[in-house]
């Protein structure tokens, strides 16, 4: 269950689909892996949500496919049968919980009161749906409620889109979110999978924020670095600031007195979260580096990848 809810977490958006025709589902699936994230809510509002979780489940496993819109203890069983992985339900229902609990399967109850959120909590949960989102105060009612429920985690969905997405994923007490923006009833009716491929793909770039830190450049010596920064600070009038083992020239070169990873030096990555990074590099090939990993306020703060690209190392930094 937690590992489920890990991955929920670091996928960072969790589609939300309403499909009409179970023929849709398996191409949705592929539509949704192709544009960077695996995983699918797919609801019980419509009499083909669980033949299109069937579906998916049989035919595209590498997509956590879960149901939403589980209202009772029937729904939950049934969408369970047909092979959903997680369960979403727009309220508490202590019996649809209880049954994921004992089954071992990852259930994100809606909860938008302090009386929802401590009956989930009397029965282990952390992590609860914040549904309607925007109706119940977005970002600024989930704040007020983490402040007495500090250990619990919210999944936002209704109000959430690609505007407001990065906001959202910056609060600490998000787990992740719901969208329905990316994958739109209109847009899986007429077919248009690479639409939604692009949305996810668009998605994806919110949600990690790659972009470049600065340059590490190796010097031979203590005097060596200084003659670099000098040289770069004559050239193009880039400030130099002093430091115990690195000096910089403006923000956009590190010059080590002393190489340190990397053949010719690193190339430093910022990005909005290094767990998420992590879950999407590795995914890829790319791994992290465990005796560089440094924190600060209980989170990953920077790491290095065990490989390298063009002869330097790649350190990720949270922005």
């Amino acid at each position: 269950m937690k590992d489920i809810l890990h991955q929920l977490s670091m996928s960072g958006v969790i589609p939300v689909a309403v499909l009409d025709d179970a023929k849709d589902a398996v191409p949705l699936a592929a539509a949704l892996q192709a544009g960077g994230i695996a995983c699918a809510e797919i609801t019980l509002r419509t009499t083909a949500g669980l033949d299109a979780i069937a579906a998916i489940a049989e035919k595209e496993k590498n997509v956590l496919v879960g149901a939403g819109s589980v209202i009772d203890l029937k729904q939950c069983h049934a969408a369970l049968n047909a092979g959903a992985k997680f369960i979403v339900s727009p309220g508490f229902n202590r019996e649809v919980v209880r049954c994921c609990l004992e089954n071992n399967i990852a259930v994100l109850p809606g909860c938008v009161t302090p009386t929802e959120i401590m009956a989930a909590m009397e029965l282990g949960i952390r992590t609860v749906k914040f549904f309607p989102s925007g109706i119940y105060g977005g970002l600024a009612g989930m704040k007020a409620l983490s402040g007495p429920f500090p250990e619990v985690r919210f999944v936002p969905t209704g109000g959430v889109n690609a505007e407001n997405l990065s906001e959202y994923l910056s609060a600490p007490f998000i787990a992740a979110v719901g969208g329905s923006w990316l994958c739109a009833k209109t847009d899986i009716a007429s077919g248009r999978f690479a639409r939604i491929t692009e949305l996810c793909q668009e998605a994806r770039r919110t949600i990690l924020g790659y972009e470049l830190g600065h340059i590490g450049i190796h010097a031979k010596s203590a005097e060596n670095a200084s003659d670099i920064c000098r040289t770069l600070k004559e050239a193009f009038a880039f400030p130099l600031q002093e430091g115990a083992v690195s000096n910089f020239a403006g923000s956009e070169f590190e010059i080590m007195k002393k190489p340190f990873l990397g053949v010719h030096g690193h190339i430093a990555i910022r990005t909005n979260s290094i767990s998420r990074a992590l879950a999407d590099l590795e995914s890829k090939g790319y791994m992290s580096n465990p005796s560089s990993v440094k924190y600060k306020d209980g989170q990953i703060n920077a790491v290095y990848l065990e490989n390298e690209i063009g002869g330097f190392a790649i350190h990720l930094l949270r922005k």
